[in-house]
């Protein structure tokens, strides 16, 4: 980089820039470029340190906790391919942005392989490196802030004001004994929020129960959930005892609660109030011990005046509200999320290398409505990495694993599939594999039943291995129940 060229250029301090802070170490053995470049990046707000060789870079790794290194490739000693391989073994996803003045096509080739983030040509362009920069930081996920790490949920990766805010609520919460509402959209991680309630509650030691209430048909969701007595229904073969006795003393989390149907709801309502549930059937009720945690997607005060829902049983379940926004409001949370599913993805196929996405490629997802929130987000991270070629992922593919993933929607064929199975599960568990049962129960011929649990690769006989009255009693994780 010429003097003449350097002096000349003038660094573009936007407000793009300005929003974007980080720790940056810039590594050079020309005192000139670090001087330049340092004083470019301390005046659009970046706290910089330099140094002139690999070897103490190393040493102010630890010290310095950098969110970005600039290095030069050409150094005495240490080059920066060296440099970065140390780097990498320090940090894997620690950016590094690497200049050279050979303008070789070789060299960025080379860097490129192992992984560095761009490659910039001497005399290096103001605005081309605060591009860089920026979309360096929002890979690393430092958008004037970092990552929020504590101990009741450390699952929820995020470093968003909003989202560190609604934990330090919920951590509060899950010390009373009062229920909790948790709304949000479809993906946002309402369960996930409750299993750190339940985790950080008095309840901790004993058990986590979840039910989804609108994959399951009224009669099954009632069955589960308040349990019923030997011959209380055609099919009823064995005492069941229902998913709010085997919760006592823990935590019950009914998902999707709004999907609960109306006479159902005052069932719950009931029990809620008397702290007693009577299964179907019985003559005496039983006394429970459960803390529920309640989730939908729906708009329950809206459906509440619809009266779709009931108003008294609102109140009842939403003591506490808690709000988890969805991914287009929390959206620097949206590099830090992509970094965890990348790791996850490389740890689960033991990729030696860990892939990222090109910096326009991160900038088109920062920049995506996602609809289906956080769920969405890792199928697409998971469906490019599976799928790049390179372990820098293009724009091109991230755009292709969105289309692909909005506009997919199941067919009415895989609906009715979808329900089948869960159906025929259902009962079958009810009748503990009884086939003459199951046919009384729902209504179908012999035949019928054989040709659809073919059709679903369902053996009968396997819900005939737990025919004693305790085994049934258990609730089994699957099929909208999760038992922790």
């Amino acid at each position: 980089m010429s003097k003449k060229t350097t002096e000349n250029a003038a660094p573009a301090t936007t407000n793009e820039n300005e929003s974007c802070h980080g720790r940056i170490l810039v590594v050079d053995d020309d005192a000139f470029i670090l001087t330049l470049l340092s004083a470019w990046l301390e005046d659009a707000g970046h706290e910089v340190r330099t140094t002139e060789n690999g070897d103490d870079a190393i040493a102010l790794l630890p010290q310095f906790q950098p969110n970005l290194v600039i290095t030069d490739l050409r150094m005495e000693g240490m080059d920066g391919i060296t440099l970065l391989n140390e780097i990498q073994q320090y940090n894997a996803v620690l950016p590094v942005i690497m200049l050279s003045g050979s303008a070789q096509i070789s060299d960025a080739v080379r860097a490129a392989h192992q992984g560095i983030f761009e490659f910039l040509t001497k005399p290096v362009e103001p605005d081309a490196l605060f591009r860089c920069v920026r979309a360096a930081l929002l890979y690393a996920g430092n958008t004037g802030g970092s990552q929020q790490t504590n101990s009741f949920a450390p699952e929820i990766i995020h470093q968003s004001t909003v989202m560190a805010n609604l934990l330090k609520q919920a951590q509060r919460v899950a010390k009373s004994r009062s229920s909790v509402f948790i709304g949000g959209s479809t993906g946002t991680g309402k369960e996930l929020l409750a299993h750190a309630i339940h985790r950080a509650s008095p309840r901790a030691d004993a058990v986590f129960v979840g039910v989804n209430c609108g994959a399951l048909s009224e009669q099954l969701l009632e069955s589960e959930l308040f349990g019923h007595e030997k011959g209380a229904f055609t099919g009823a073969v064995r005492k069941h005892s229902g998913l709010f006795q085997a919760a006592s003393g823990g935590t019950l989390f009914l998902d999707e609660v709004g999907d609960m149907p109306p006479t159902l709801q005052v069932k719950l309502l009931r029990v809620l109030q008397e702290g007693q549930v009577k299964p179907v059937g019985a003559v005496d009720s039983v006394d429970i011990d459960v803390r529920i945690i309640s989730a939908t997607h729906h708009d329950l005060e809206l459906a509440v005046k619809r009266g779709e829902f009931r108003e008294d049983l609102f109140y009842r379940l939403n003591v506490i509200p808690l709000y988890i926004p969805a991914l287009n409001e929390r959206r620097e949370d949206i590099p830090l999320l992509i970094n965890h599913f990348l790791a996850q993805q490389a740890q689960q196929d033991d990729l030696d290398e860990l892939p990222r996405f090109a910096p326009d490629a991160l900038d088109y997802m920062m920049s995506m409505p996602w609809p289906g929130n956080v769920r969405q987000l890792q199928n697409v991270v998971e469906r490019c990495s599976v799928l790049s070629v390179s372990p820098i992922i293009p724009h091109s593919l991230v755009k292709k694993a969105l289309r692909d993933s909005e506009n997919k929607f199941q067919t009415l064929q895989e609906a009715r599939d979808e329900f089948d199975r869960n159906y025929l599960h259902r009962v079958l568990r009810m009748v503990g594999g009884n086939m003459n049962n199951a046919g009384t129960v729902s209504g179908c011929s012999e035949k019928e039943l054989q040709t659809l649990l073919q059709r679903h690769r369902i053996d009968p006989n396997e819900f005939r291995k737990a025919s004693t009255e305790d085994e049934a009693a258990s609730p089994q994780e699957g099929d909208g129940i999760r038992l922790v």
